[in-house]
């Protein structure tokens, strides 16, 4: 188990966890998880538990993007339609669907 990082350290960081995701931008960790199935969220595994990554500054965002779109009444699919209309989106499908 590792040692939870300080809030310094997290806005330092490059890459995040989706638990210091939630501490920095106040979104709850079941809004984030169903933003990532969807494909909304890019992210990377790594070590040995896999453990989902994220780039810091692009998810932050990101999750900027998503709370305004939703904001002005877009649904999801229209938001992830404007997502993969941004200039370097992936167009990865949600993991598990191909």
């Amino acid at each position: 188990m590792s040692r939870r990082r300080t809030a310094g350290a997290i806005e330092a960081a490059s890459w995040i966890t989706i638990g210091e995701l939630v501490r920095l931008t106040g979104t709850r960790y079941s809004t984030l998880k169903f933003y990532t199935e969807q494909g909304m969220l890019d992210f990377e595994q790594a070590g040995e538990n896999l453990t989902r990554r994220y780039r810091r500054v692009e998810t932050a965002a990101r999750l900027d993007l998503i709370t305004q779109l939703k904001a002005q009444g877009h649904t999801i699919p229209q938001i992830k339609q404007a997502l993969r209309s941004m200039p370097g989106a992936t167009e990865s499908p949600p993991p598990g669907q191909t």
